[in-house]
């Protein structure tokens, strides 16, 4: 399932949302402009790398941040900035953009060493702001959860689906889970489900500014 949009009505100006968007896609642009060498060399050097960390954790702290940053390709880059721009901006405007930035870098660390902590021995840079971004799906889960989400469902024949925003996040998680218990290769399973527990957790303790809830017509615009 990829989701389109959510239900909520007014979102304000995401503009947390935004910069972190912009940053991610400079920084990816960036990349590319260093040519197929220089893109392999910015992933090797400033992506985090768990054997490395466990090695030399105090050097290699600050790479957790700059991997957020970084990603390997189009899709890549795509997938995390849609999921960022359906479910950043109704967290931004609940929390706050200075809370909300505070649970997005910290999302981003806590994904990184949970996926260390189930692969110290890896030696594969890990980049992405996919952990960052799985914090924040867990503060929607947390904040929103009888929003709506649009989400296609295929292949036999594409569609259209609404689901609860509960439900499409707790088969999103379980997703993760399923596959890092598998070991499928080629994506860091277990730092989507560390930073998704982190962004629930920290926006737990840090309570929302605004009670939207009092008025139910803020984010459920629609009928289903």
């Amino acid at each position: 399932m990829f989701p389109i949009r959510d239900s909520i009505n007014h979102h304000g100006p995401a503009l947390v949302t935004r910069a972190l968007i912009a940053a991610n896609v400079f920084v990816f642009f960036w990349q590319l402009s260093l040519g197929p060498a220089g893109f392999q060399w910015v992933i090797f050097n400033y992506g985090f790398v768990p054997r490395d960390f466990f090695a030399d954790p105090g050097g290699q702290f600050w790479h957790i941040f700059s991997s957020m940053f970084l990603h390997g390709s189009f899709q890549h880059i795509f997938g995390n900035m849609w999921f960022l721009w359906i479910f950043g901006p109704a967290v931004e405007a609940r929390l706050g953009g200075g809370r909300y930035l505070l649970v997005y870098l910290l999302a981003g660390v806590g994904a990184a060493l949970t996926q260390a902590v189930f692969l110290p021995a890896s030696e594969v840079p890990m980049v992405g702001a996919s952990g960052a971004i799985s914090g924040v799906t867990g503060a929607y889960f947390l904040l929103f959860p009888t929003a709506w989400i649009l989400a296609l469902v295929w292949p036999f024949p594409p569609l259209f689906v609404w689901f609860p925003a509960a439900f499409f996040l707790a088969y999103w998680v379980f997703i993760q889970v399923l596959y890092g218990v598998f070991g499928v290769p080629g994506v860091a399973w277990w730092a989507h489900v560390g930073g998704f527990a982190v962004g629930y957790a920290l926006t737990l303790w840090l309570k929302p500014r605004r009670h939207y809830d009092d008025d139910p017509f803020w984010y459920r615009e629609y009928g289903f």
